[in-house]
């Protein structure tokens, strides 16, 4: 299971179901990744088409295969209704490295199609170290006997010099 960081680009929906009979629906979006929960801004004034624009980062660290979306509407004098919510696969993120903002379907508890949702996707994945802090101060996996580099040239670590889906590796300071 790949370890690093999920950035999640929340760019907009459209087609949402207005719950509120007497104005334009104020949308918010719970994300969840596992047990990391995140919520944009609500949105006032546009109605069934919203624009959040807002990006959130997740550490991803666990068995995590999905982002799950739930769309909210802001209710000032009673609790908030449920829209819709849209699951999004995350093995393509994984072995892509980066997915442009792109539509998912918005659905209800019965799973009836109320709209989409915008989102764009990018991984950046945990550059392996062995610091001697794992406690694998004996390991020998035939490097040069350096404990705590990585002399691989960045072409070795993602399969081209770009790495992941035409996003650039970050880069650390050479020693």
């Amino acid at each position: 299971m790949p370890h690093g960081t999920l950035e999640v680009l929340l760019v907009s929906a459209k087609g949402l179901d207005n719950n509120d009979f007497l104005a334009d629906m104020d949308p918010y979006v719970l994300l969840t990744l596992r047990t990391q929960e995140k919520k944009s801004n609500v949105v006032s004034g546009q109605g069934s088409a919203p624009e959040w624009n807002e990006t959130f980062v997740f550490t991803v660290s666990d068995d995590v295969s999905e982002l799950h979306l739930k769309i909210m509407e802001k209710d000032n004098f009673s609790a908030d209704d449920f829209v819709g919510e849209a699951t999004i696969s995350l093995e393509p993120i994984f072995t892509e490295g980066s997915i442009p903002p792109t539509a998912y379907n918005v659905v209800n508890q019965d799973k009836e199609y109320r709209g989409e949702i915008k989102v764009g996707l990018r991984f950046t994945p945990e550059r392996e170290q062995n610091d001697g802090a794992s406690g694998e101060y004996g390991r020998n996996d035939g490097a040069s006997g350096e404990y705590g580099r990585n002399d691989r040239p960045s072409g070795e670590y993602g399969g081209s010099e770009e790495g992941y889906g035409g996003w650039k590796q970050s880069s650390y300071a050479e020693e």
